[in-house]
Order: C-alpha cells, then structure tokens, then sequence
C-alpha cells in the first residue's frame, strides 16, 4: 500500500480524530442526533479541513520557515477566515441547514480537530500531498463518526432505554463503545 493510502486509512480509523484522539467532541455530541445532519456538518468539516491542510502547506512552505513563533495565530486566523466562509456559503445556499447546524457550524472555528490536523500535519512535516491524504483521512473519520453516533441515536430512539440511561448518559455511554472498539484499531499498525 502506497504511503498516502497509510496515512488516509490511519487518519480515517486507526488514529480517528473524534474516536481516539478524542479531537472534535463538541459536533460529535451535539449535531449527531439524525444522520443527515450528520453527514453535512461531517462534509463542512471535511471541505474546512482540506482547506486549512492546502493553507497551512502554503503557510509552512513561504511565511512561517521565517517566523516559527507565528504559528499557532495564524493557524487559528486561517481557520477562523475558512470558517466564516463556509458559514456564509451555507447560509446563501441552505438556510434550513444553517438553522439545523445552529451554533455549531461557527464552533468549526474552536473544533479543535481542526487546529490539531493542521499541528499534527507541521509536526509531521507532511508535503502538500500528503496534508491532503491526511486532511481527508480525517474528515472523513471525522464524518464516520458522526454517522456512526447519528445512526445508533436514532435507533434508540425506538429502544425501551431506561430513564436513568436517556439523554446524554446514553450518548456517552454509545461514544465510549465506539471508542473503544475504533482503538482497538490500533494493534493494525503494530502488528504489520
């Protein structure tokens, strides 16, 4: 398997943003409640991501070899700035999914999966295609995720779940089982 495939699959599964790295908790619990939301908050993720991965690339190559101690602020403003586009974009375009999303669409902004992607891909000194590799892997983990928890939420909705255990206690308790078994991925690696 070619080394963007490794770094696409570890991204997605192995090391999941939201499911083992525990980055992205904030949509991952509050817009998981019906898959079709779900999947547009995971596609807004997945377009900033794959913007921010293509900036930052830029951001590493040209501006910050000379200026290290301007990283972290110029990662945020850039996020902030992709953001804000996307808000607008989904507002011009879909007002019922803006009303859907509510106030975590501008939370992308403070979604730390978004900071950590474009840290871990610095750190990794990744070349610009492999950002993207990553960048995909992890919003569609990121999306995966989403899905996963949307789709149990909404079986339990028809499930006779004991009181003490609706609401968020059986969110967590649904996020705790999904991650456990998306760690158990880990061995993958390790054992090839």
């Amino acid at each position: 398997m070619s080394e963007l495939s490794w770094i696409f699959l570890s991204a997605m599964v192995v090391n999941n943003f939201t499911l083992a790295l525990f980055l992205g908790l904030c949509p991952f619990m509050g817009v998981s409640a019906r898959v079709e939301t779900a999947l547009r908050m995971g596609a807004a993720n997945i377009f900033v991501l794959v913007l921010t991965s293509l900036t930052v690339s830029f951001l590493n190559a040209f501006i910050l070899e000379r200026a290290p101690y301007l990283r972290i602020i110029s990662f945020i403003v850039v996020i902030a700035s992709l953001v804000q586009i996307v808000e607008t974009v989904i507002k011009k375009v879909s007002p019922t999914l803006f009303r859907e999303l509510g106030i975590y669409l501008p939370l992308i902004t403070t979604n730390c999966a978004i900071l950590g992607l474009a840290i871990f891909q610095t750190n990794r000194d990744y070349n610009v295609f492999e950002g993207l590799a990553f960048a995909l892997g992890a919003g569609f983990g990121l999306t995966l995720a989403l899905v996963l928890m949307a789709s149990i939420r909404e079986e339990t909705e028809l499930a006779d779940v004991p009181s003490i255990a609706r609401g968020m206690g059986l969110v967590l308790i649904i996020a705790a089982s999904l991650s456990m078994g998306f760690m158990g991925f880990a061995g993958l690696l390790s054992s090839t």
